[in-house]
């Protein structure tokens, strides 16, 4: 996972105006977030017709994931801008799932790409493991591959000499528990095999559902809808690619600017991290007309609330007001 964990033990020590900036930039930001995708989340846990079907509890799966990934990725940046040391068996769980869920991410847009096929041409036939009441069972599936990924790549390699013991303090950065370079080369070959055969997926149902479109002649608009949900997957994955463009932004600011090693980081983390992983599934989200529509009342709703709130409390604050006079 690249993240700004990777950060110089010294840092940020003496830097405490830049800390604060970063940390209000990012605090904010998540929040936003955060409120974004509980209210998807409650939405798609109030309506049946979501429920029932597997499109939306992929997407339901993906905005849990999103989130999961994001959270402890900022816990992990707030931990190193606060100079926070504890046991590495406390660091390892928050490496653990940072890593695992940003594994998952491609998987499951790999997935609902397959999922759109699968409705299109086998709509009376669906196969049992694409029914909403089964899908579970390839949801579980995903989080068990990407969960096997890091448990692999930390058993292979040595930790950092001083790091004998899981109570010893560290600063939890991801070269702690990632310090070979036989992990350094899994954990490039497992992302870039990853991430290929996720794209040859997506490319594979966008020709097929394109050649389909052509060839029907009756019902165009669905498929055409679902052409265009897995062209959105495609750029969806080509915002997850975009962390793993740290090197290259790394040598071009380099070149052309004098920053600061932890200026760099966290622009590569707010830029390639957290605007890609917020963009994703709100994209998604917004696009879908169903969802849109509910977003559009719940937001309507809190609205109206809050404006009776309010005027019920001038109307009382008038009226004892009035009593007192």
């Amino acid at each position: 996972m690249l993240n700004l964990t990777d950060l110089p033990v010294n840092a940020t020590l003496h830097k405490s105006p830049s800390v604060i900036i970063k940390v209000c930039v990012v605090i904010p930001f998540f929040c936003v977030f955060l409120c974004c995708i509980v209210v998807m989340l409650q939405i798609l846990a109030s309506h049946r017709q979501f429920l029932e079907t597997s499109r939306y509890i992929l997407f339901a799966s993906m905005l849990i994931n999103d989130t999961l990934q994001l959270m402890f990725s900022v816990l992990l940046f707030l931990l190193v801008m606060g100079q926070v040391k504890f046991a590495l068996g406390l660091c390892f769980p928050l490496l653990f799932i940072s890593a695992a869920t940003f594994q998952n991410t491609p998987l499951i847009l790999a997935t609902m790409s397959l999922e759109r096929y699968v409705a299109i041409f086998y709509p009376l036939q669906r196969p049992a493991a694409w029914r909403s009441d089964h899908i579970w069972i390839i949801i579980l599936s995903l989080w068990l591959i990407s969960c096997s990924f890091p448990i692999i790549e930390y058993s292979m390699g040595k930790r950092y000499p001083e790091v004998n013991t899981f109570s010893v303090p560290v600063l939890c950065k991801s070269v702690i528990v990632n310090s070979s370079p036989v992990q350094t080369l899994f954990k490039a070959a497992v992302n870039v095999l990853c991430f290929a055969v996720v794209a040859v997926i997506i490319l594979f149902t966008y020709v097929r559902i394109l050649l389909e479109t052509r060839k029907m002649r009756q019902d165009k608009v669905s498929v055409s809808k679902a052409m265009h949900t897995v062209l959105l997957h495609g750029f969806q994955l080509l915002l997850c690619v975009l962390a793993f463009t740290s090197p290259i932004t790394e040598t071009l600011i380099v070149l052309r600017a004098d920053w600061l090693p932890e200026d760099i980081a966290f622009f590569n983390f707010f830029c390639f991290i957290l605007i890609p992983r917020f963009l994703s599934p709100l994209i998604y989200g917004f696009r879908d007309q169903s969802l849109r529509s509910n977003i559009g009342k719940t937001f309507l709703c809190c609205s109206y609330k809050v404006k009776s709130n309010v005027k019920v409390q001038v109307q009382d604050n008038l009226f004892s007001f009035r009593l007192k006079t």
